[in-house]
């Protein structure tokens, strides 16, 4: 019983980013409305409540888990009707993200949270939060709500190469390949495709893809240094807005 009054919180720490900068910018570009904020919390609750499940399927008849899933669950549900009442249309968004949270059911049933297509799914879900946060402050989906959309999934899933690199992947010779040609490609990408000046916003994860490579980081060292790029790359899309 004393396991279960403790807060049961995700263990992935970077998936807080994932989480509040695709919503920001959405709500920064989209324009503020109050719905905002009821839906962001029922999102946060959401995304907590997908932890204990997870980790239910991963480990049979826990009830602690199932217990916490409840809460946040049942939580996120009132709060997410509120938004839901006044724009019905906001289902089509919560059946966007069926099939790739399927996707993480898959890889935690066959206990292999960690793979990679599982965190590119998870960023996928993630970034949609972006394009319901534009929509309640626009009341549509422009083309600046999808630019928004791929400009955060481009950065986190460069994020995660690089962290698997340096940590899981660390003694993985093409993994590091993987990783310092999805950057190459990145940027070569936003070039051609009329996007240069979004560049800047990726410059640092770039930097960091190449010359920590290697390097023998703490943990707590490599997620600190995500934080501040991410920040940074947050305040770059907020002052790079206009390019796109």
């Amino acid at each position: 019983m004393a396991a279960s009054k403790k807060i049961l919180l995700p263990k992935q720490h970077g998936a807080w980013a994932m989480l509040l900068i695709p919503f920001l910018l959405g709500a920064s570009r989209g324009g503020f409305s109050w719905l905002q904020i009821p839906c962001f919390i029922g999102w946060l609750l959401l995304y907590l409540s997908t932890y204990p499940l997870l980790m239910a399927l991963k480990i049979k008849k826990n009830k602690v888990y199932i217990s916490w899933f409840y809460r946040y669950f049942s939580g996120a549900i009132v709060l997410l009707c509120i938004p839901l009442f006044f724009h019905i249309e906001l289902i089509y968004f919560g059946l966007a993200m069926i099939p790739f949270f399927f996707i993480n059911v898959y890889f935690a049933k066959k206990k292999k949270d960690r793979a990679f297509m599982n965190d590119v799914a998870a960023i996928a879900v993630f970034c949609i939060g972006g394009l319901v946060s534009f929509y309640l402050g626009k009341g549509e989906l422009t083309s600046t709500a999808f630019k928004l959309y791929t400009s955060c999934l481009l950065f986190f899933i460069g994020s995660t190469f690089y962290v698997k690199t340096m940590i899981r992947e660390k003694k993985n010779i093409r993994f590091k390949w993987y990783s310092w040609g999805y950057h190459v490609v990145l940027i070569i990408f936003l070039i051609f495709s009329g996007y240069a000046i979004l560049t800047l916003a990726y410059i640092p994860s770039v930097i960091r893809a190449f010359f920590l490579y290697g390097h023998s980081l703490p943990i707590k060292t490599i997620g600190v240094l995500e934080i501040i790029n991410a920040v940074y790359f947050f305040i770059a899309m907020l002052a790079l807005y206009s390019a796109i």
